[in-house]
């Protein structure tokens, strides 16, 4: 390697590299890094050089390792080919590396301080590694393809900009081959993971997310092999998972959803195994599950917003376990939807708790009513007040028990007269208004008798209810014997 006026320390690095020896200090912070001088300085342009030209030493590895160092120059290893390991470890960065469409075996800047970061495209066969890192600027990995996994923990990117900046973390359509780690990760600005696929876990426990008012998380058409744990995420602005497809689960649990004046979560179009918002707080702003598949949802009834959409959203199971009245409290925060509560009633029917699904389909059926005309509301709260649109088959058979004695009373007290005096069997009240209430039974009193007045509407009036609740009864009884 031929550049001029190496200084002592850049020579100690050239030294080093052809064996894979460490190189730097362990004092100082690399957001001071700007102070530091010749003395634990080197030029961007001798890391190039070793890096694309270097060569190890007999019998040895050779990778660039370098601890509290402040890189001078900019980077620029665009379309370059680095076979070696890389490990930058609390070093400062005057200005963003060029790593554009850069093949490295692997690449480890931890703790580092960078004013950004150009590397759409790379290809890194193995680790990316930016853990504890703090970079104001823009990260640039759009359609990488990292063989190992991608850490990004406790790591800090962004600043307070501007509504129009592109997004801080760019991610879409990256290709990763591992895990996605990134515990306590703080941001300022969008993370892009449009159309990006990671073959193992995304974890974003504990991680810091902020850009209100706009979408956070841009996670659109992502696919996860694993699962997607957010645990006790903070995130300010859209969570955007619309057609993300994630076979094991999405862990909100504990996590603060806030966007106030927008979508919180968009979950619309997915194939999810488990969504869990188990112990998070109430989530400020919409939800959209719209057109989802999701086969467990553990949520409680108060972490779900005013406005909730669950047009199109199936579902296997919910937990926890509670009563309908509780989960129909959701249901009523969307425009009345048929299929939500039909998916709700299935649920229950799935573990055999039918009562809950008969409250559910009832509940069903008076929110039906509301969006009907007012002569067909008038005949539903008739429905409903003597049998419950059917789903309250005791309450029909109470009305059978009260019209059975009024009949008994009324009749006895004024028998009707026969229809042909002299053949006519004795009267009897009770039997008489079992006749005219239960239909296709004929006790005989029915036909042998003819009431006048208004004990004829009377008898007309015990015939059509008898019709009506002695079908109810039969329903209630159908159902039972099906469940049995």
């Amino acid at each position: 390697m031929k550049i001029p006026d190496l200084t002592p320390f850049e020579r100690k690095v050239g030294n080093a590299f052809p064996r894979g020896r460490d190189v730097g200090f362990s004092d100082g912070e690399a957001g001071q890094g700007r102070s530091w001088g010749p003395e634990r300085s080197v030029r961007a342009e001798v890391i190039r050089r070793l890096l694309v030209g270097g060569r190890p030493a007999d019998g040895e590895i050779a990778s660039l390792r370098l601890t509290g160092v402040r890189i001078t120059g900019r980077l620029d290893l665009k379309h370059a080919t680095v076979p070696h390991a890389v490990r930058f470890f609390n070093c400062h960065f005057d200005h963003t590396p060029n790593l554009y469409a850069t093949r490295i075996r692997q690449l480890n800047l931890s703790r580092c301080h960078l004013p950004g970061l150009d590397a759409a495209t790379i290809r890194v066969d193995g680790v990316l590694r930016i853990t504890g890192s703090r970079i104001p600027g823009v990260v640039r990995l759009g359609g990488a393809r990292i063989s190992g996994a991608f850490f990004l923990d406790n790591a800090d990117l962004g600043e307070e900009r501007s509504g129009d900046a592109e997004p801080i973390l760019q991610l879409n359509h990256a290709g990763i081959d591992d895990d996605v780690w990134a515990p306590g990760l703080r941001t300022r600005g969008q993370i892009r993971l449009a159309g990006a696929t990671v073959t193992g876990a995304v974890n974003l426990d504990n991680a810091e997310l902020s850009e209100p008012g706009r979408t956070v998380i841009d996670a659109e058409n992502l696919t996860v092999g694993s699962n997607l744990s957010a645990w006790r995420l903070h995130a300010k602005g859209t969570v955007n998972l619309r057609a993300a497809k994630i076979p094991g689960q999405v862990n909100l649990g504990e996590a603060r959803l806030f966007n106030p004046r927008g979508v919180a979560l968009r979950a619309s179009s997915c194939a999810i195994g488990e969504l869990w918002l188990g112990d998070a707080a109430p989530i400020s702003g919409s939800v959209n599950l719209r057109g989802s598949q999701i086969g467990l949802i553990h949520a409680a009834p108060e972490v779900w917003p005013a406005h909730v959409e669950l047009d199109g959203l199936t579902y296997i199971s919910l937990q926890p376990r509670l009563p309908a009245l509780r989960r129909l409290e959701v249901l009523e925060r969307d425009d009345y939807v048929p299929h939500a509560y039909e998916q709700l009633a299935a649920t229950y029917r799935r573990v055999g708790d039918d009562a809950q699904a008969r409250a559910v389909q009832l509940a069903r059926q008076r929110r039906h009513r509301t969006t009907l005309a007012w002569y067909a509301k008038l005949w539903g709260h008739i429905q409903d007040t003597t049998v419950g649109y059917g789903y309250r088959p005791t309450r029909a058979m109470t009305w059978l028990l009260g019209l059975l004695l009024l009949g008994t009373l009324v009749y006895g007290l004024h028998h009707p007269h026969p229809v042909e005096p002299g053949k006519a069997p004795d009267f009897n009240a009770l039997v008489y208004t079992l006749d005219l209430l239960l239909p296709i039974i004929d006790f005989g009193q029915e036909k042998a008798f003819n009431p006048h007045g208004g004990y004829q509407w009377l008898a007309y009036l015990l015939i059509a209810a008898g019709w009506i609740l002695a079908t109810t009864v039969i329903t209630g009884i159908t159902r039972a014997l099906s469940r049995q």
